[in-house]
């Protein structure tokens, strides 16, 4: 028999087991009319009568009465299975005992009834969601296939945008659109409910990190012999805008491209070309590895993406064995965003981020301040930090990244930014491989840590890291 459920009334109202009764305010009625206005009195003798119908303050109520509201028809069939209850999961590390809450939604079956949004109920409060994102999107990672996806959005009053299955995140990510306006922390709680949504999370935006726009200073600073630098070979990931691959600079370099936003037109070249540039660039505009391939995921539009696109580009960077993978930006902390990035270090990958561009007191700026990705921060010709770059104990390593020639989508241009810095690092790391192609991830970042020449206050601070990026004595560091 399928469940029964109750939808609550703002009124306190008593059913009585033998016959439901109707509801009235209205003191002038006797309690004879009273019985009469209940189904199962409809045939008594004494109820008032006016041409079959029974008067209430001279509306007719009988038949098919109307200003009174029987109980029975006040419960629906909004299940057409047991609802089951499910308890708000325990945080890893967490061993409190979680509070009561309430029994949860769980999906009903496709094409069946479904649960009004408003009537959700939610295993956890309602999420603070923390920088900018999208307003009517959630991002679920989903334990189940394609019907799973499709209950979880009829019960939960969601449209499916996308899905797919994720290589680094272990399961299906699907974004989810809102279409009634409910705010995504809202919808982020009431989804808990469903064990079957592992994760869920904001679809942040991120934004590239280019600051305000005269030779390529860098190989002097960062102890690397131009004539000497080589990354041949090395497989090196980019998510950045689209490039223009028609540029001198970038002559054999491109070894691979992927668009995680195919249905937004590229306007911007810029900041792509730049970053590839001075990873690997040729001719005029030699860059850190000449020789490296570079496969490029264009994951940006008017310096900004989504976490779903930036997704998209990590996974298809790691599907390219690539050893290294540079991200020139920066947006709010995102667990699956981390998780994609732990996964990607655990695959040997070394991974390189910008710090930030948004000042001394600018919140931790992400992926860089991950664990296992390290946060580059930019320096100029004399090597002081850009006024600009972000501070915090999650600075890894000061690199060249103000006022630096580098390609661009018009020819060249005068760039600054820890993107730019991002990229000085991820082309000497190629030639940290080049040199030897066994060196694993966490040498490359203990060798880097271990040689960087110390700038700022003595040892590792907020503003430099470790210190300024040491090429040299970073090759010739002990395995």
């Amino acid at each position: 028999m399928a469940a029964k459920a109750v939808i609550r009334l703002t009124a306190a109202m008593t059913i009585f087991a033998a016959s439901a009764m109707a509801q009235t305010n209205d003191p002038n009625l006797t309690q004879a009319e009273i019985d009469c206005l209940n189904r199962g009195n409809a045939a008594n003798a004494d109820c008032a009568k006016d041409g079959g119908a029974v008067k209430d303050g001279g509306k007719a109520l009988a038949p098919g009465i109307t200003g009174a509201v029987f109980l029975p028809d006040l419960i629906v069939d909004l299940f057409p299975n047991p609802a089951v209850v499910t308890e708000a999961p325990i945080p890893p590390g967490n061993t409190a005992t979680p509070p009561a809450v309430a029994p949860a939604i769980q999906a009903a079956a496709p094409g069946g009834p479904v649960v009004a949004p408003t009537d959700l109920v939610a295993t956890e409060p309602p999420r603070a969601v923390i920088g900018d994102f999208v307003p009517d999107e959630v991002l679920v990672t989903v334990n189940g296939d394609a019907g799973a996806v499709q209950q979880i959005a009829a019960s939960f009053g969601l449209e499916i945008r996308s899905q797919r299955q994720s290589r680094l995140l272990g399961n299906t990510l699907v974004r989810f659109g809102i279409p009634d306006g409910r705010p995504v922390g809202v919808v982020l709680a009431q989804l808990a409910a469903d064990g079957r949504t592992l994760r869920r999370e904001a679809n942040h935006v991120y934004s590239l990190q280019q600051a305000a726009s005269i030779v390529n200073y860098a190989f002097e600073r960062i102890a690397l012999d131009a004539d000497k630098a080589s990354g041949e070979n090395v497989r090196v990931g980019v998510i950045d805008t689209g490039i223009d691959d028609g540029n001198p600079a970038l002559s054999g370099v491109i070894a691979g491209q992927f668009d995680a936003m195919p249905d937004v037109p590229i306007k911007a070249r810029d900041h792509g070309t730049s970053v590839d540039g001075l990873i690997a660039g040729t001719g005029a505009f030699k860059g850190m590895a000449p020789g490296a391939r570079i496969y490029h995921a264009r994951a940006f539009e008017g310096g900004k993406s989504t976490m779903d696109v930036i997704l998209s580009a990590l996974d298809w960077a790691a599907e390219q064995d690539v050893r290294i993978i540079n991200m020139s930006f920066v947006g709010p902390k995102n667990d699956l965003l981390g998780i994609a990035c732990r996964n990607a270090r655990a695959f040997g990958i070394v991974l390189v981020a910008a710090a930030g561009n948004n000042g001394p007191k600018a919140p931790y700026g992400y992926p860089a301040a991950f664990d296992g990705v390290m946060a580059v921060t930019a320096t100029d010709a004399k090597d002081g930090l850009m006024p600009q770059a972000n501070r915090g104990a999650y600075v890894f390593i000061s690199a060249p990244g103000v006022e630096m020639v580098a390609p661009s989508g018009a020819g060249s241009d005068v760039v600054t930014g820890t993107s730019f810095a991002a990229a000085i690092v991820t082309g000497a790391v190629a030639n940290l491989f080049h040199a030897a192609p066994d060196r694993s991830a966490d040498w490359v970042e203990k060798a880097l840590a271990a040689t960087a020449r110390d700038l700022g206050p003595k040892g590792r601070d907020n503003d430099f890291g470790f210190g300024l990026l040491n090429t040299k004595a970073a090759e010739a560091a002990k395995e």
